[in-house]
């Protein structure tokens, strides 16, 4: 191994994943100009050099729709950890998707290789029986939340507190009039971002509710912009009918920056969201059948990450039967009516962007140059 160019795998299966994985190795070739990375990913880790075997187009929510792609899943799963396996890179980085990545981390692990993980499971949420599966499948995690560590720690499982690289690649003062600008949107305009989602089963289950909500919300001076994932306009565009919805393909920093609210299907995109100090309502909706599972197995009340950090309802959540046209338009029309409730909200955003801001790159490479001995 050349300690100037290690030689990297990595997997991510969908867009948030790859989000971070392209920024990770952007950090990572600060320190390693030469490093090399393969695996499967999508086109921010592309862009960063990476050398994509396979798309990262495996993001399915839940157990109807992960049973329905089960096959394709561990068919991608075994070729990716024979080539792996074949190419013996110094370290196998398995990012976020616990579903698909631990699987493959453990035989990875088992046949010699050693082995990370970018992003803790939620164990803190729900499923902390997975602390045993981790342990099986990583040499180390690399956590994003400062209280992560210290639960793996405690089953045995060597842990890094990193922070969140959104938190360094985001400023702390969002260019809201640039993003206007690059928009055609007005200073003046009321903006209320629409997020729902990156995969399939989000755009079927909550965008007709946000764009139900935008109809109910619709006036003059009001303008809503919908950042659409690669492959998802053809799915959203029938959904619009005859609300104005700006649609952009991906910008959805642009969105946020601009924005004055946001509706925003839960998951990485409200962390985001909070970053760029926006106020927003989280939903999300499921299927009936994933929502019957998951019920009684919450260990705490929040879903909404801003909320999970803050420990507290900062922002409203809208789930499963609340995810309504009617329900949405109400929390949202509250939060534009009460300007106070937004500059608290906001003010608990900054603390938290401070919190997570810790340099990810520069964290996460010591840790991996540790465990290879780089």
């Amino acid at each position: 191994m050349s300690l100037q160019a290690p030689r990297l795998g990595l997997s991510v299966c969908e867009a948030s994943g790859d989000l971070l994985g392209g920024l990770l190795l952007a950090g990572l070739r600060e320190r390693w100009p030469q490093l090399s990375a393969q695996g499967m990913g999508g086109p921010r880790m592309q862009a960063q050099g990476f050398e994509a075997w396979w798309p990262n187009n495996l993001a399915f929510i839940g157990y109807v729709e992960a049973l329905m792609h089960l096959r394709e899943a561990l068919s991608r799963r075994r070729q990716l950890g024979d080539r792996l396996i074949a190419g013996q890179p110094d370290v196998f980085i398995g990012i976020d998707a616990p579903d698909f990545n631990f699987g493959l981390e453990t035989r990875l692990r088992e046949a010699g290789l050693k082995t990370v993980h970018f992003v803790c499971p939620s164990i803190w949420a729900w499923r902390p029986e997975r602390v045993k599966t981790i342990k099986r499948a990583a040499d180390h995690v690399l956590c994003l939340f400062p209280f992560e560590p210290e639960l793996l720690q405690a089953a045995g499982i060597a842990a890094t507190y990193v922070g969140h690289p959104l938190a360094d690649a985001i400023p702390m003062e969002p260019p809201r009039t640039a993003a206007r600008q690059a928009l055609g949107l007005a200073d003046s305009d009321t903006v209320i971002a629409l997020l729902p989602g990156s995969r399939k089963s989000e755009i079927r289950y909550v965008a007709p509710a946000l764009i139900g909500a935008a109809r109910l919300m619709s006036r003059p001076g009001r303008r809503f912009v919908m950042p659409v994932a690669p492959g998802m306009r053809a799915l959203l565009e029938p959904m619009l009918g005859d609300v104005d919805i700006q649609l952009l393909d991906g910008r959805s920093h642009d969105a946020l920056a601009a924005c004055d609210l946001s509706l925003v299907a839960s998951g990485t995109a409200t962390l985001e969201a909070a970053l760029f100090k926006r106020p927003m309502v989280v939903t999300y909706k499921i299927h009936p059948l994933n929502w019957w599972r998951l019920q009684g197995r919450a260990l705490q009340p929040w879903v909404g990450l801003p909320n999970i950090l803050a420990r507290d309802f900062v922002v409203p959540e809208l789930l499963q039967q609340q995810c309504t046209p009617e329900a949405l338009a109400r929390e949202a029309e509250r939060l534009l009516d009460d300007l106070p409730r937004r500059e608290r909200i906001q003010q608990r955003f900054v603390e938290l962007h401070q919190m997570l801001r810790q340099n990810t790159a520069q964290r996460a490479a010591d840790a991996i140059a540790q465990l290879i001995g780089a």
